[in-house]
């Protein structure tokens, strides 16, 4: 190998950003875990992920319900939206929060769908979240319907599962703050900061609130 060849390939190797796996556990205030929780990691360093934010995603109308409650989309997602009862729906988004459906709001849309007709598929109307932060989704006609998608700029997002738990991995090594959203939780929890290393890392956050029991 000659000289050329060697110095290219130790730039290559102090170029590359080593990278390591996060656990992080969400409890609730009485300290147990919780379900659908948003986890974000923002490392300082770039890095290349072991898989990206979905940019397509179909959120059903189902039994007044939007299904899933939550979901994770990069911006500039794309949803499409079906109406699977045999009644019609609205879906009405805006920036979730304490100010839910605010007119003041940016960035929100209203869609109009009608009801499943008898076997056939159920109706479907798209839009495109183009901003970053967690959507509440909303119906005109049925007012206990709720539903969330979270729109993430760091690829490092993920929600946990019935255990309370995300696992991340192939965070770049480094400096990185954890943040976690949920639904409940309008007041959003400060943030903290973690080392990312090669050895695999553990990290715990508690909201202040007890998430309320979901409708099934």
């Amino acid at each position: 190998m000659n000289k050329t060849l060697i110095s290219l390939a130790l730039c290559a190797l102090s170029s590359y950003a080593a990278a390591g796996n996060l656990q992080v556990l969400v409890l609730d205030k009485e300290g147990k875990p919780v379900a659908d929780a948003v986890v974000v990691v923002v490392p300082v360093n770039k890095g290349a992920p072991k898989a990206s934010l979905p940019m397509q995603v179909t959120i059903s109308q189902e039994k007044m319900r939007f299904v899933p409650a939550v979901s994770v989309v990069g911006v500039g997602a794309k949803a499409s939206f079906v109406n699977n009862d045999p009644w019609e729906h609205h879906v009405r988004a805006s920036a979730a929060g304490i100010a839910q459906f605010s007119t003041a709001t940016s960035g929100g849309f209203e869609l109009r769908i009608d009801g499943k007709p008898d076997g056939k598929p159920g109706k479907a109307a798209d839009a495109v979240f183009e901003k970053a932060g967690a959507v509440l989704l909303g119906c005109h006609i049925h007012g206990s319907m709720r539903g969330h998608v979270y729109v993430s700029d760091s690829p490092w997002t993920l929600l946990t599962g019935a255990d309370g738990i995300a696992n991340l991995e192939q965070i770049p090594d480094g400096a990185a703050q954890i943040k976690v959203w949920h639904a409940d939780q309008l007041i959003d929890i400060s943030p903290v900061q973690t080392n990312i290393t090669a050895a695999p890392g553990k990290a715990s956050m508690q909201l202040s609130v007890v998430p309320r029991r979901r409708r099934i």
